[in-house]
């Protein structure tokens, strides 16, 4: 063991990548070789990459690299042994998605009840605690050690029993398969490389730098790389300068030998984990020197003075208004606090490109948040600037990645609407044919708005077949269209409909279709490959995993699998400009470093909970806590601060409640007594989206030649025209029809469409026998297409309402109904006024009775007095004139026949605007009056006369939304 270990750190302040690749070629850069023989061990593939661009900054001009080798790297055999060196060779290591598989069937096997998804994802964590287990080198044989399951509750009980049924059979199915995990594999590399280097030390330096796991086997690595003769250990912002007092609370304790119990670790704290590794490699922090080099990307010296001092422990922070000012500075960093995470990524948009004005200047993205990332981006390329994101995005919210989960999740609803046209309208879908594909789906779109059709695509078949003549040039279209679509998907349909299915055939069934929908397109593009690739592996490794699977539940297993992928982008976006997740973003550095998201539970994100093992088990094995995220966050973000300019940003509110800033922001701000604000930022929030001026719209009112006005009507058009003439005007002269939304819940116009149907029936089938309405009512809710809702909360009262309507009827013998659902026109005031009624009853005196029915209630006699609702009077008038062919006679009653609840609790009622039992009633005989004069009125303003269309005339009587926009309601509505 030689006389002093080789340990270094770099501050937080100075820029790691660039004072150790300075530090590098000063000692060793002299002899071009000796620099190319060396070693530099680094954590992963994204720190080669910066300390390489340092190297590249610190040659100016040529220069032979040293190797550099990620330690994290699956393949660190190849980069650092010979093959032909191999006398013990290391077993391959196990498939991370084969492994998946097969835990995922063990846990089905061991008695857990769940599905074939939830099992991928319970193994998914089960991984990840193996792992955990198989990094700390903790023996399986230790959960049977302790004896907690007196303080678990029963969930725990039962969790800790699966596992130890899956520990103990996982053993055997990797020795069947004659392979490794792939930690175990790593752990034996990394000892086989320090038990060489320990025999026969490598000619050059090795420098083992920016490595801060903990694991011990890393531990005894870099143990060994300290004692090599060339050896270096080049740590990142290690705290040698707090107090010996806060260094020993972090942890970890020993058991008092009294009581057995373990004081808790500070596992939040930044440095626990640096504190942890120097305990297994055996070393304390007073044995490293600083590595004295500067760079042009580091910050003020008093910068990490700050940063230790704001990560103190709690306990420790009263000091902070007695600390130096030194110790307290935090010149370069500013804020940005704004309102909404659409403020946020546009001031951080405009801060990168205000970076852009300085030729040679830096500026990189550091947030955890995936989504304001994105964002950011998105707001860059307003302006021709493309960043890359290299966190990568989930392969689950790329094109490739949704037109799968689309496919699997309409297969699974029975292609229903909304995930059907989802699915045919997905960009990917026909991209050859995208202009005539779309058009078939635009029609089809047309045609299925409205409730729901029967399920699978044959509901869908007789849907179409069924359009009333309305929509018959839909139907037709679509009919000429959908069986091309149809038959793309109809076997996937016919597997999905066989019950449990092998996962491996429905994956195949899935790529097949999705390879006739996409084409070669599909798997175009980086993404589209690891689309590829992960069906691949999960088609060829699910004969591992659950022998059958619910189709419904291929869906949510195939999200849980890409939601783990992460795509980055080739390379190729602004050389000076960049976004990156945390783990990315260790060791690099920019002349300006935005870190966004700093709200609790982004930026520390919440501990995700372990669902195998509980707190307490874990703590007993030594296994990570799961605060020790926290304390990782943490020391990103203390890396992140050293750069020579920093701006914090946050959100005060997201998408669906206020946040609560970050501790680590509150802790800056208490530290500093508040931070500089990024006030030119905030301006140009203000300013980039204001007009300077706002021209709000007038209310319109447009006024067409006499000669364009319709010239027929119909008696439920006029109360709109006289409400909202402009609404009036939309719908019939600019022929703007609002559409029903696709799959919509029964609304009370079709709940009054469907009774309306049955009643219809009844009359003409059964002649109104009154033991014949419930069974075509009952007929009505069991058919396929109605909607459950409707079936499950409005049936009872339909039926009390029916029977109500039947007896009703039988009641009166000397009234007779005559017709019921028929059109009549008639010229009158200039116009074609027509209307169709419900039901229209000869009297006992030879009179007429118009009946109007109704699933909620009648209008108020209120409306009818101000001159709308008068569609009974319109109807008796068109009667009397002998519109309806037939009937012939005075019309005398008028009534509504309710089907909504009555002052007494029962479902039917009659009320009619002419019944003398009521206040203020109008007399029947002055009803038709009534209604003519009103209607005269309107169509000499607005039909044969020149009257404007003005917007909600009578706002009262105009409840409807439907051209509310289109009319730019919000902007003048109110103002006088």
């Amino acid at each position: 063991m030689p006389e002093r270990l080789h340990l270094y750190t770099i501050p937080p302040h100075r820029a790691f990548a660039d004072a150790l690749a300075i530090g590098l070629v000063r000692r060793f850069g002299s002899d071009p070789l000796k620099l190319a023989r060396g070693l530099v061990l680094l954590p992963n593939n994204r720190a080669k990459r910066a300390i390489q661009d340092a190297f590249v900054r610190a040659s100016e001009g040529g220069l032979l690299l040293p190797r550099l080798v990620a330690v994290g790297d699956p393949e660190l055999d190849e980069a650092v042994f010979d093959r032909a060196d191999d006398a013990e060779p290391i077993p391959p290591a196990v498939d991370p998605l084969q492994r998946r598989m097969i835990l995922a069937r063990l846990i089905q096997e061991a008695g857990a009840p769940v599905d074939a998804a939830e099992a991928v994802r319970l193994a998914g964590e089960l991984a990840t605690t193996l792992d955990q287990l198989l990094i700390e080198e903790v023996a399986p044989r230790a959960l049977k050690e302790i004896e907690l399951s007196q303080e678990l509750s029963a969930h725990w009980e039962r969790s800790l029993e699966l596992f130890e049924v899956v520990l103990t059979r996982w053993p055997k199915e990797l020795e069947r398969l004659g392979r490794i995990d792939l930690a175990e594999r790593r752990r034996r590399l990394i000892d086989k490389m320090a038990k060489r280097w320990q025999i026969a030390p490598p000619e050059g330096f090795v420098c083992a730098a920016g490595i801060t796991a903990s694991a011990p086997a890393f531990a005894r690595l870099l143990r060994t790389v300290a004692e090599l003769p060339q050896g270096m250990v080049v740590l990142p912002g290690l705290a040698t300068g707090i107090s010996e007092a806060e260094w020993d609370a972090l942890g970890p304790h020993k058991s008092d030998p009294v009581t057995g119990r373990r004081r808790r670790s500070l596992e939040s704290h930044p440095q626990f984990h640096l504190k942890l590794l120097l305990d297994r490699m055996g070393v304390h922090r007073s044995e490293f020197d600083p590595w004295r080099v500067v760079s042009d990307h580091d910050a003020p010296p008093a910068r990490s003075k700050a940063i230790a001092s704001a990560m103190a422990p709690s306990e420790l922070t009263h000091g902070w208004t007695s600390l130096p000012a030194a110790e307290r500075r935090l010149d370069g960093v500013r804020v940005l606090d704004v309102a909404t995470p659409a403020e946020e990524a546009q001031g951080i948009a405009l801060a990168l490109r205000e970076v852009l004005e300085t030729p040679g200047r830096t500026a990189a993205l550091v947030t955890p948040d995936r989504a304001l990332a994105r964002r950011v981006a998105a707001h860059c390329a307003r302006w021709g600037i493309a960043v890359d994101d290299s966190a990568g995005q989930p392969l689950s919210i790329l094109p490739p990645g949704t037109l799968l989960l689309a496919l699997a999740d309409a297969a699974a609803q029975g292609f229903a609407p909304l995930p059907l046209l989802t699915l045919l309208k997905h960009p990917l879908t026909m991209a050859g044919r995208r202009a005539e594909w779309l058009e078939g789906v635009r029609l089809l779109d047309r045609a299925l708005r409205g409730p729901r059709p029967a399920p699978g695509l044959g509901g869908i078949d007789r849907h179409l077949a069924e359009q009333d003549g309305r929509d018959g040039h839909l139907r037709l279209a679509a009919e000429r269209w959908w069986p091309e679509a149809r038959a793309l998907l109809a076997p996937l349909e016919a597997l999905f409909a066989g019950g449990p299915q092998p996962v491996p055939a429905l994956l195949a069934a899935l790529r097949e279709t999705a390879q006739a929908l996409g084409g070669d397109a599909l798997w175009a593009r980086a993404e589209g490959r690891e689309a590829a690739n992960l069906l691949d592996a999960a088609e060829r490794e699910a004969a591992n995993g659950p022998p059958r699977a619910e189709p419904e539940t291929l869906a949510p297993m195939l999200r849980t699998l890409m939601e783990e992928v992460a795509v980055r982008p080739p390379q190729g976006g602004h050389p000076r400009l960049s976004i990156l997740g945390l783990i990315e973003a260790r060791l690099q550095t920019a002349d300006l470093m935005i870190l966004g998201g700093l709200n609790e539970g982004v930026w520390p994100g919440l501990p995700a909970p372990d669902p195998w093992l509980a707190p307490r088990i874990r703590a007993e094995l030594g296994l990570p806590g799961l605060e020790r995220r926290i304390g990782l966050s943490a020391h990103d973000l203390a890396g992140a601060l050293g750069a020579p300019q920093v701006l914090l940003t946050r959100a005060r509110r997201d998408a669906s409640a206020p946040t609560i800033a970050s501790r680590f922001w509150l802790r800056l701000e208490a530290l500093s007594g508040g931070l500089e604000r990024a006030g030119e930022i905030e301006a140009w929030l203000r300013g980039i989206d204001d007009p300077g001026e706002h021209l709000p719209a007038d209310r319109p009112a447009p006024q067409p030649p006499v000669e364009l006005r319709p010239k027929m009507l119909s008696v439920t058009e006029v109360d709109r025209l006289k409400a909202d003439p402009y609404a009036f005007y939309a719908r019939r002269m600019l022929r703007l029809m609002p559409l029903d939304p696709v799959d919509a819940d029964p609304s009370a116009a079709w709940r009054g469409t469907a009774v309306h149907a049955v009643l219809e029936r009844w009359f003409e089938e059964d002649d109104c026998a009154p033991d014949k309405l419930r069974a075509r009512a009952e007929a009505m809710l069991a058919d396929e297409r109605t909607h459950p809702m409707m079936r499950a909360l409005w049936a009872p009262r339909l039926m009390e309402a029916i029977e109500w309507i039947a007896a009703a009827i039988a009641a009166d013998p000397s009234r007779k109904v005559i017709a019921v659902e028929k059109r009549g026109v008639i010229p009158f005031a200039g116009v074609e006024l027509s209307g169709t009624f419900d039901r229209i009853d000869r009297m006992g005196d030879g009179s007429l009775a118009i009946v109007d029915y109704k699933t909620g209630k009648p209008p108020s006699l209120a409306a009818v007095r101000e001159g709308f609702s008068l569609q009974l009077g319109l109807l008796g008038l068109i009667a009397e004139r002998g519109g309806f062919e037939g009937i012939e006679g005075r019309a005398k009653q008028f009534e509504y026949w309710s089907l909504s609840k009555n002052s007494r609790g029962t479902f039917g009622y009659i009320e009619s605007p002419c019944d003398p039992k009521r206040r203020d009633y109008l007399p029947a005989d002055d009803f038709i009056d009534r209604a003519v004069a009103q209607f005269e009125g309107a169509a000499r303003m607005w039909l044969t006369g020149d009257e404007p269309f003005t917007a909600k005339l009578h706002p009262d009587y105009a409840p409807y939304a439907e051209y509310d926009q289109l009319m730019r309601r919000d902007e003048w509505y109110g103002r006088d």
